[in-house]
């Protein structure tokens, strides 16, 4: 793999773990958490529920890109990213005081909607929204339901690249519109475009994962079982780009490599006490 597009990858995926960790711990400390479907962490249908949103959304954005074109599209996609900057930003930079929060989300929010065209600024924001949501999933859904969505959305992903294609098309849309739905990650030859799902998820599981370690075990040993959850992912990462990399124009679901890897790594840890 390209040594630029591997420290790339490795600088927007950790940045985006330390943070929503570093959020999710505040979120935790002051017992914050949405309700998914209903209050209990625990329930199933939180899962399910979940993954019937994001089916929901996604089949809104295709009749979207079906029925709007041009700049009415382009509109339209650009208010739904300000809208989930703002809102994921804010549980992001509320961590510093609500103040403080308020008024960084609108700075973010009100510098993309000024220079959108850059690139660094695109992925910065990908990177607090990306935390942001990541941390607010985990710690709204226990291990058993995140696990279930999880699974649930790589057999998606697999379906929607593979047999359907409708991914593919629907990141069509949105990558040539230098959108935040997306991280950039640019080369001499070629500019690859990662999903936010693919760096969301793993967050999500850790926290998730770290929630409950956090009541069973000391400090630093809560931390083994997400650390290595995060690796995982990583390397799942790694190896989608690397095939990738080597067969520009294809494209590849990176969640259900990242799941299998994930899961190996959660269930070994938790067979030695993590």
């Amino acid at each position: 793999m390209d040594q630029k597009l591997l420290l790339q990858l490795a600088a927007v995926f950790f940045a985006t773990q330390i943070l929503g960790l570093f959020t999710a711990n505040f979120l935790l400390e002051q017992n914050i958490t949405v309700q998914i479907v209903n209050e209990d962490k625990e329930s199933i249908d939180n899962a399910i529920g979940l993954f019937a949103y994001i089916i929901g959304f996604t089949a809104l954005l295709l009749l979207f890109t079906k029925f709007f074109k041009g700049h009415h599209l382009y509109f339209l996609l650009k208010a739904f990213e300000t809208l989930a900057i703002f809102g994921t930003s804010l549980i992001v930079f509320s961590t510093i005081n609500e103040v403080a929060g308020l008024v960084l989300a609108i700075a973010l929010v009100g510098s993309r909607l000024i220079f959108r065209e850059n690139l660094l600024l695109r992925n910065v924001s990908s990177v607090t929204s990306t935390a942001g949501a990541g941390a607010l999933i985990g710690v709204s859904l226990g291990v058993t339901p995140i696990i279930i969505f999880m699974v649930l959305l790589a057999i998606y992903d697999y379906i929607a690249v593979f047999k359907t294609k409708h991914m593919v098309e629907l990141a069509k849309n949105v990558t040539n519109k230098n959108l935040s739905f997306t991280f950039a990650l640019p080369t001499k030859e070629h500019k690859f475009e990662l999903g936010t799902g693919d760096i969301v998820i793993p967050l999500a599981f850790a926290v998730s994962v770290l929630a409950q370690t956090k009541t069973t075990l000391m400090h630093p040993f809560y931390l083994i079982s997400p650390v290595l959850i995060i690796l995982a992912s990583f390397v799942g990462l790694v190896l989608t780009l690397e095939y990738i990399s080597k067969r520009i124009g294809i494209a590849l679901p990176a969640l259900p490599p990242q799941t299998v890897l994930m899961l190996i790594a959660f269930f070994g840890a938790s067979f030695f006490g993590f």
